[in-house]
């Protein structure tokens, strides 16, 4: 699939070392079919912003079919906690994600996308939180949805470059949504 190629790539040889012609080397397709899908190197990175992220979300809620359902803060725990695994496409992701986000300062088209992207995560961060403490307003919420979606942003960097074990990471994360559902508890 040319996204799944296109995350390898970007996660390989970050935004700036993306060259279509390694794209569809990569992808197993010409360069030709690679415009015709994307027209311009902006369309890769917004298709590649969008499969990240929707590939993030099937990894943090994919479930057994036998298993119970989860209450509020399982949900958060879950969808946090899972941003943190050592298997491929979540390594691969949460690289690509970085390179995107660094890139994002140099480029006014990119930054609006990975901003209107960070905003979606937080707003799904925000209504699990919003479920698990129904009694906060949404400021409260956002402001506690932002500093942990921000935490994983800085603990995957930490992780993906060796400087932190994924079990520590895990572990400081599971610590800041008990921190995050204390403070809002009030």
């Amino acid at each position: 699939m040319i996204m799944e190629a296109a995350a390898r790539v970007i996660a390989r040889r970050g935004v700036r070392g993306l060259r279509v012609e390694e794209l569809a080397a990569e992808a197993g397709v010409s360069t030709a079919l690679i415009y015709y899908h994307f027209k311009d190197r902006a369309g890769i990175l917004r298709s590649t912003l969008e499969f990240i992220n929707d590939r993030a979300e099937r990894y943090t809620t994919a479930r057994a079919a036998d298993a119970p359902p989860l209450d509020a803060r399982g949900e958060l725990e879950q969808t946090l906690l899972l941003e943190f695994q050592d298997i491929p496409e979540v390594r691969e992701n949460s690289t690509a994600w970085g390179e995107l986000r660094a890139s994002a300062v140099f480029d006014p088209d990119l930054r609006e996308d990975v901003a209107r992207a960070t905003l979606v995560w937080v707003q799904e961060v925000a209504e699990l939180l919003g479920r698990a403490r129904p009694m906060n307003g949404a400021a409260a919420l956002a402001a506690s949805a932002e500093r942990l979606t921000a935490l994983v942003e800085g603990l995957s960097v930490r992780w993906l470059s060796g400087s932190l074990p994924v079990e520590h990471a895990r572990e400081l994360m599971a610590g800041a949504i008990d921190g995050e559902l204390e403070r809002l508890r009030g």
